[in-house]
């Protein structure tokens, strides 16, 4: 099969435990650009994590684009244009802050430059930071200040045990208008209705004219289910959660251990 595209999470997949692109990833991936197959970082991190990633494998010189947000903001690295931004409508805002407030945990957004938050000191914010490589910076009412400029994506981070009572909360006022998924045990996401990395890639992929089954996928997660049973080439890192692997078609090696270039040197 001469596969046209290749979707790339970041975080357990092309990314390795310290947060890093290995040479033979990079490598694989510039090769492969190089070929005329379009590069696309699909992941949950929002637009300032994934900058400094998307310049290091020089996406903006060789084309790409970076599918962020789980696909509620894609843009086109070459260009700049923003193919797509889908934002939580404001009349929410004050429903999901004021949940987490209730219940004693935090939540936050995400600006041009990094993280806002009221509660700049949590340290499940701290995490996602350094996920991300981005400041922490605090204001004073989160719901106001991200509707001056609607947000993607709100992330509500704590213990477990003080998140569960918010997700049943969210799930009973704002099933239907929102999505709200677990990424990890102690961070709750809130999207715009809809948003997944399967729905977004199919979008992009009608824009670019390329069928699906052109399309090859590597994930580890939860979230990346939706996009490997779209794709025509699924691969899950040795590290993925069992239940992603089930949907994987080629299971690479782990992400410590060079899997995204080993099975992109193996497929392209």
């Amino acid at each position: 099969m001469n596969y046209r595209a290749i979707a790339l999470d970041l975080d357990g997949t092309l990314t390795n435990s310290k947060k890093e692109v290995s040479k033979r990833n990079k490598d694989a991936v510039k090769m492969a650009a190089q070929k005329g197959i379009k590069i696309i970082i699909a992941t949950g991190r929002p637009t300032p994590g994934v900058t400094k990633i998307s310049h290091v494998l020089e996406l903006d010189k060789v084309g790409g684009y970076v599918l962020a947000y789980n696909g509620g903001l894609i843009i086109d690295c070459k260009s700049g244009e923003v193919v797509r931004r889908e934002t939580i409508p404001t009349e929410y805002y004050h429903t999901i802050v004021s949940s987490a407030r209730r219940h004693g945990v935090t939540a936050l957004t995400y600006d041009s430059e990094g993280i806002i938050t009221e509660n700049d000191k949590d340290e499940y914010a701290h995490i996602e930071a350094r996920i991300n490589g981005i400041p922490v910076k605090k204001v004073f009412q989160l719901d106001r200040v991200a509707a001056n400029d609607p947000v993607v994506k709100f992330l509500i981070v704590g213990e477990p045990k003080k998140l569960k009572p918010v997700y049943d909360d969210l799930k009973e006022k704002m099933e239907g208008k929102v999505t709200i998924f677990y990424s990890e045990p102690y961070f709750l996401e809130v999207m715009p209705n809809g948003i997944e990395k399967a729905s977004s890639l199919e979008l992009l992929l009608n824009k670019l004219d390329i069928d699906r089954k052109y399309l090859m996928a590597c994930g580890d997660g939860f979230n990346d289910i939706p996009m490997l049973k779209y794709a025509g080439l699924a691969v899950a890192m040795e590290n993925a959660q069992e239940e992603t692997k089930q949907w994987a078609d080629f299971i690479a090696p782990s992400n410590d251990e060079d899997g995204v270039g080993i099975a992109i040197e193996k497929f392209i």
